[in-house]
Formats: structure tokens, sequence, C-alpha cells
């Protein structure tokens, strides 16, 4: 009979146990998903950003042409048809698709990925220093401007 008691506790442990995990899967999944729409919502800004950089760069190429010549404007406008097509091909993939060449590249070139992660990490230091410091000049002169009036 002490076996059975024994088989009767174990039981409960094992379905509350497979109701957790089951649970974290749920959860997981969840936030995987949620990662997901995250990441696309950013390749749709980033494609909307290349776009705009595209545009710039061809109207740069408009000014070039006029100061400097049409052979230096070509120079722009192939940067802004290189900027286009990757812009493209990037709308043009799954998230996916964009997370398993990451992790190609990462695997391939890990020096690459490393020293690009270093850079982005710099401009977005950059940015949001530059972000504090504007909003604490800007912080700053509201109560001398409130002092005036």
């Amino acid at each position: 009979m002490n076996f059975d008691a024994t088989d009767d506790q174990a039981e409960p442990k094992r379905s509350s146990t497979q109701q957790l995990k089951d649970e974290a899967s749920k959860l997981g999944g969840q936030a995987a998903d949620r990662a997901r729409e995250f990441a696309g919502q950013g390749k749709e800004r980033a494609t909307t950003a290349l776009d705009e950089v595209a545009k710039m760069f061809e109207g740069a190429a408009l000014d070039v042409d006029a100061r400097l010549g049409e052979e230096y404007g070509k120079y722009a406008r192939s940067a802004a048809q290189g900027i286009t097509s990757f812009a493209d091909s990037l709308r043009s993939k799954q998230v996916d698709d964009l997370i398993t060449d990451a992790t190609e590249l990462v695997k391939k070139s890990p020096v690459i990925a490393v020293g690009a992660a270093a850079a982005i990490g710099f401009v977005l230091a950059r940015l949001i220093k530059s972000g504090v410091d504007a909003a604490s000049d800007l912080g700053e002169r509201e109560p001398a401007e409130t002092t005036k009036a």
C-alpha cells in the first residue's frame, strides 16, 4: 500500500510540473511572437528610412550634376540605387529569414559582427547622450524664461 500512496503523490507532482512546463512554453511562444512583431515594425521603419536616404542621395546627385558635372553625380545616383535595392531586398524578406541571415553572418564573420555591434552601440550612445543633453538644456532654459515673463 505504501507504493500506491507514493505513486498517488508522484502523479500530482508530474501533472503540476507538466502544467508549469506547458505554461512556460506558452509564455515563451507569446514572447517570440511579440519579438517578431517588434522586429517586423523595425524592418518597416528601416526600409522607410532607407527610402528617404535614397531620395536624399538622388537629390544630392542633381546638385552634384549642376555644380561638378554628371560624371560625379553618377556616384550619388549609384549609391541611391544601391540603397534602394537593399531596402527592396529587406522589404521582401520575412523576419525569420532576416534572423537566419544575421545568424549566418555572425557564424561566418564574427569579427565583422562584433565591429558592427560596437559601431551601432557607439552611435546609439551618442544619440542618447545628445538627446539627454538637449533635454537638460531645455530644462535649464525654461525656468529662466518663466522668471522673465
